[in-house]
């Protein structure tokens, strides 16, 4: 008879990091109160790990907000960066950021933001959010546990 190896013992033991893409049809950005506003923001929040996971689903945006206050390695003690792209007269704007303090009401979703590279335009349409949190040592799909499996197949 064999052993169990660790991953058997432990299923929290696998990791994988995971990247984020969030959506929306407008933002705005309030420079003096950091304050990144999406107006429109997708209802999901898609997400994907490569190799050797390669896994790919969405969730609830309203439940991706939570990741910032749950979990021992959690956004809140690591605010992920993030690279904000937006399409200016058919010119792609690129603005990376730090993420902090999300909060959500109805489809308008509200962040702190910290711009790292790049010039955030105050007002913009088509705007797309990837949120890198690779060199985590959890992730946050990490935290669900054995519902780590739900989330490979299904839409929450």
């Amino acid at each position: 008879m064999s052993r169990p190896s660790a991953a058997q013992v432990n299923p929290s033991a696998d990791q994988a990091d995971f990247l984020f893409v969030q959506t929306a049809n407008a933002m705005a950005f309030n420079a003096d109160a950091s304050e990144l506003v999406l107006h429109g923001i997708s209802p999901t929040t898609l997400f994907f790990a490569d190799r050797p996971e390669r896994i790919a689903g969405n969730m609830k945006t309203a439940d991706f907000v939570p990741f910032w206050s749950e979990g021992t390695d959690s956004f809140l003690s690591d605010p992920p960066n993030a690279d904000l792209s937006v399409l200016e007269n058919g010119t792609l704007r690129q603005v990376v950021v730090i993420l902090k303090d999300p909060r959500i009401d109805g489809d308008t979703l509200r962040y702190t933001a910290t711009i790292i590279d790049g010039v955030m335009p105050e007002e913009a349409v088509d705007v797309s959010i990837f949120i890198d949190i690779i060199g985590m040592p959890l992730t946050p799909l990490s935290y669900a546990g054995a519902r780590r499996r739900f989330y490979r197949r299904a839409y929450l």
